[in-house]
């Protein structure tokens, strides 16, 4: 046989077994979705709280859980544990056996029996990767598989290997050297203070939390505008990149998402130090010093928040999903913790019914859209991308961005807390 033959062969084989995966999980979806229908009338019950509606809309368009962000096929990436993360609250919320099971079957395809991870690479110490380890500290809290707890010890080695900047705050990737994005606090810091506190000996704990609170210090020292107290996408410590201000390293605008992944870690890592470690009263101000900041940037009108936060009268510029529901989650979530005072929840209920008026759309099936997301930005890279204004306005927009979904299933949960 030819090697192009073979090489045919193969490629033949790899979209047939893809095929297979895509039609039996549709088949699979179909059945629930059906159920449910027969019950309601509708594929997703209007009657139900707009967390369920979210999630049930998410299963119904991502049949299986690991094509969650528009996978086609099992991918380790970090989209997935956010709607995840707002299933497990469902779960332990109803008892419902069908959310649990969207949970445990992105362990059951992402992580083979001896504990690999499926197209995870540690030599790449891209910190975006630490954050699916959220969805295993849970499973392997449930169900103590093995192969679980391997996985979760080879996440934990990449924190330990993740190359620092000088000061040690943790570069976003290998490839990206000495930069540090605000995304990274999201990506790293929730996973390690969580496994931190399940696995970790006191002694190692301690040296752990105070390393968890020093990359949020490092952040607030290195990419905060002190005049606005919005804090900049990206910081390179080199001064070497093409996005970097020469004299400060700071990349050149406030992104919203990247504002809003800061946030979320923040109130996230909450959950997991501990009461009495000297480190939660500084991140609690920063908290607040960020709603501050949001506040002021906040439509007037719809409550909603725009893609490039400070330049809202722009052209381009756009009222963007992910960063309204991440602000809105920080906020309620903030104040029903008691790190925010009540009157705060008026600015995050103002955002949330902006979202649920002018970003929401329902189908016929009940099935619930979440539109104008931003589907992706960062720094540099190829093809480069210089963190200009324009750069941010013109990424793709795109709706069911699980970056926004996620996030919008969170915030409904705070709200819906009695």
């Amino acid at each position: 046989m030819s090697l192009f033959n073979h090489k045919i062969k193969i490629l033949t084989f790899t979209a047939l077994h893809t095929g297979i995966l895509l039609a039996s999980a549709q088949s699979t979806i179909q059945k629930k979705t059906e159920k449910i229908a027969v019950q309601s009338g509708k594929i997703v019950p209007t009657h139900l709280n707009w967390s369920e509606r979210m999630l049930l809309s998410e299963m119904y368009r991502f049949p299986e859980s690991w094509m969650l962000d528009f996978s086609k096929s099992p991918k380790w990436t970090y989209p997935s544990a956010i709607v995840l993360d707002g299933a497990e609250q469902l779960y332990a919320k109803t008892g419902k056996k069908e959310y649990y099971d969207y949970i445990s079957s992105f362990g059951d395809k992402l992580v083979t029996e001896d504990g690999t991870i499926l197209t995870y690479e540690l030599e790449k110490y891209n910190i975006d990767l630490l954050n699916s380890g959220n969805v295993l500290l849970y499973l392997y809290e449930k169900e103590k598989k093995e192969k679980y707890l391997k996985a979760l010890r080879t996440l934990r080695l990449q924190i330990e290997g993740q190359p620092r900047t000088k000061e040690g705050s943790f570069w976003h990737k290998k490839i990206y050297p000495y930069q540090v994005w605000l995304d990274g606090l999201y990506m790293g810091m929730p996973f390690y203070t969580h496994y931190t506190k399940d696995f970790s000996k006191e002694t190692d704990a301690a040296k752990a939390y105070d390393d968890i609170v020093f990359q949020f210090d490092s952040v607030q020292k290195n990419l905060l505008d002190k005049k606005t107290g919005l804090l900049y996408h990206g910081w390179d410590e080199s001064r070497q990149e093409a996005w970097a201000n020469k004299e400060t390293g700071l990349s050149s605008n406030f992104w919203g998402r990247g504002m809003g992944w800061y946030g979320m870690a923040m109130v996230d890592v909450l959950d997991y130090l501990p009461q009495n470690h000297p480190g939660r009263d500084r991140l609690i101000s920063y908290i607040k010093s960020f709603a501050d900041a949001i506040i002021k940037v906040q439509d007037k009108e719809n409550g909603l928040w725009y893609q490039v936060l400070d330049k809202a009268g722009e052209k381009g510029n756009y009222t963007e999903a992910s960063a309204s529901a991440m602000f809105v989650y920080m906020m309620v979530k903030s104040v029903n913790k008691g790190y925010l005072p009540q009157s705060y929840k008026g600015y995050a209920k103002k955002g949330y019914d902006g979202i649920i008026k002018n970003l929401i759309t329902i189908d016929e099936n009940g099935v619930v859209n979440l539109n104008k997301c931003c589907a992706v930005a960062g720094l540099g890279g190829k093809p480069y991308r210089d963190g200009s204004y324009e750069y941010y306005v013109n990424e793709k927009i795109r709706s069911n961005d699980a970056k926004a979904t996620g996030p919008f299933i969170l915030a409904s949960i705070e709200f819906e807390k009695k």
